[in-house]
């Protein structure tokens, strides 16, 4: 377990004299009020762009649909995928506060430049005229414009999977009170957050739309310098854990020490010893209580990493001679707990790709829409993500202060929330309506336009709410549940690798999107005949024989999660195992008892901190 340090000054040992009983204590919610205005203000910067992002690109940089699909899914995806790089900084070097402080700084220096490219007509090609026929941008324009989109990348990079990590550290989860305060910080974290997002998604959305795209990207760095402010400004009510190295070196050392004895026999009946050491994180506090996590019979041949097969593999003092060798317990219950969600962990990319195309084709499929509302105004395309998120916080208020008050007056179950089971497979199910919907839509916008001969079709924009609505509800049922499960699967000290994790289903289902792009867009290409995919006109296309593909993705995905994936889905969490109550030498367990005790552990109920949210 890290070390807490509860002064403000960052790498710093705690203080030697305790705080007076008149003191505050750092954490909990008088922490977490800065935490959730500071994600507040960085996703209403962030998501203004995102929103946005496919309209400027295509209407501000000639881009065709799929190149624009293709650039977006990868920057999004490669924003997800520097969360894994941000969560090895912070937990080996810089800690989670100084990590989302850099990120911010980055994010800030990339809105900085995407500012430059909307105000200076020679960073774009000359505005199109006669679409489809557009003039394209230089190789040095494009390079100028991914320059910010990689700034923004390595600023998500270092901010994802450190701000849930960091407001969790807010909260002691030992405790029942600590549990229940970090179950509704999900909820309100993800509330707070949609809230900004409706208000970036239509007042700077509009503003770059109708008013200017200079103004409405100078409004999100300006955003983006607030959320920096708010952050440092409630430095001195946080708690601190400090870095205590990278768990990816010790999930490296594990699996080659495991791999190198992989003729050594694993299971109950076992002669072989575990190496087994107390925890000391702090030296010079020698009676510390100490969290370890306790010793699972899961994923068995992992074992083996920690089986002493030989007395050579330890020096005079005991410890391992070689750490790629020989790794302790701990060690391995923490590759454990990293492997026990990869099952969910596939199903959340499965789902994350439906939630995709609306970013991506939903809004191509607005610009080729008729979008007033009344005589002078038009409707944003970028504003579709706003109804995505009004159905994802309609969905969280409703459950929370109405549902769940109602059940509580009701019924006299113990447990009134739903079922984290309950929930994903909701969620997956929902993503497969969205996409049937998104089908129907488009076949339907294609024969009005075609009908009427026209670029853009008479139908009106109005029809595509169902199919985001529905892509909002897919995300509050099965992203906040996905982003609990990872979170309180971890022990404390890897909280920042869950949201990594997190961050990186989402990578991979952009990545995994563009991929199913061009196949549908090479498979279908024929000559005289236009592809599935592809081009400036979505008239010419088959969008929604793509929208069944995606489709059937999802029922293979609810097939997969309900025979196989859900029963990963368990009650408890690690962390909250046996505690060390004395320091002593390194004790080699022998596998039987070790075994015996960690089913004592379980049977008086270490670690049953209930999941359902």
């Amino acid at each position: 377990m890290e070390n807490v340090n509860d002064s403000s000054s960052i790498g710093q040992d705690p203080p030697l004299n305790p705080p007076s009983s008149n003191a505050r204590k750092p954490g909990g919610w008088r922490a977490i009020k800065y935490i959730l205005a500071n994600e507040s203000f960085e996703k209403l910067a962030s998501m203004s762009l995102i929103a946005n992002i496919t309209v400027y690109l295509t209407t501000r940089y000639n881009l065709s649909g799929i190149f624009v699909v293709n650039v977006v899914n990868i920057w999004n995806g490669s924003s997800n995928v520097a969360s894994l790089a941000g969560a090895f900084v912070s937990d080996a070097y810089l800690g989670r506060f100084r990590t989302l402080l850099l990120g911010s700084i980055s994010s800030i220096l990339g809105m900085g430049a995407m500012t430059l490219t909307a105000s200076i007509n020679q960073l774009r090609p000359s505005t199109c005229k006669e679409p489809p026929h557009c003039p394209e941008p230089q190789s040095w324009q494009l390079g100028f414009l991914f320059l910010a989109l990689a700034l923004l990348s390595i600023g998500a990079g270092g901010i994802r999977p450190c701000n849930i990590a960091f407001g969790a550290d807010q909260f002691d989860t030992k405790t029942a009170k600590g549990r229940a305060q970090l179950e509704s910080f999900f909820n309100w974290w993800y509330f707070s957050f949609t809230v900004a997002l409706v208000v970036a998604l239509t007042i700077v959305v509009y503003i770059q739309t109708n008013v200017s795209w200079a103004i409405g990207f100078v409004i999100p760095t300006v955003c983006l310098a607030s959320s920096i402010s708010i952050f440092l400004f409630g430095r001195h009510t946080y708690i601190y854990f400090k870095p205590q190295g990278s768990i990816f070196s010790d999930i490296a050392k594990v699996i080659t020490a495991s791999c190198r004895k992989c003729r050594v026999p694993v299971g109950p009946a076992s002669e072989h010893s575990f190496y087994d050491p107390p925890l000391i994180t702090n030296a010079s506090d020698q009676t510390q209580m100490i969290l370890k996590l306790p010793h699972t019979n899961r994923f068995r041949f992992l074992d083996r990493a920690a089986i002493i097969t030989s007395p050579d593999e330890l020096d005079n003092q005991g410890k391992p001679k070689s750490g790629w060798r020989l790794c302790s317990l701990q060690q391995v219950e923490q590759l454990k707990c990293l492997v026990a969600i990869l099952p969910v962990w596939i199903t959340a990319i499965g789902t994350f790709m439906s939630v995709d195309q609306q970013n991506t084709f939903g809004v191509l499929q607005a610009l080729q829409m008729d979008r007033s509302i009344g005589p002078k105004f038009k409707f944003s395309p970028g504003w579709m993500n706003i109804i995505s998120m009004l159905a994802l916080a309609i969905w969280i208020f409703f459950y929370e202060r109405i549902y769940l008050p109602l059940a509580k007056k009701m019924s006299t179950r113990r447990n009134k929330r739903l079922t984290m089971q309950q929930r994903i497979n909701t969620g997956i199910m929902l993503s497969i309506v969205s996409m049937l919907v998104s089908g129907i839509i488009e076949e339907h916008r294609r024969k009005s336009a075609l009908r009427h001969g026209s670029y853009i079709s008479p139908s009106s924009f109005a029809l595509l709410l169902p199919q985001f609505f529905l892509s909002g509800l897919t995300e509050a049922f099965s992203a906040v549940s996905i982003m609990e499960f990872f979170t309180m699967q971890m022990p404390e000290s890897m909280r920042t690798i869950a949201g990594a994790v997190f961050f990186l289903s989402l990578s991979i289902s952009s990545y995994i999107g563009s991929l199913i792009v061009n196949i549908v867009h090479k498979a279908t290409e024929k000559k005289g005949k236009s592809p599935w995919l592809g081009g400036h006109d979505l008239n010419q296309n088959r969008l929604n024989y793509y929208y069944y593909i995606i489709a059937g993705l999802g029922v293979l995905n609810l097939v997969y999660f309900n025979f196989f994936a859900r029963r990963y889905v368990i009650v408890g969490r690690p962390g909250n195992g046996r505690k060390e109550m004395q320091l002593e030498n390194p004790v080699l367990h022998g596998s039987r008892d070790q075994s015996e005790c960690a089913s004592k552990d379980e049977e008086k109920g270490h670690g049953s901190a209930n999941l359902t949210l």
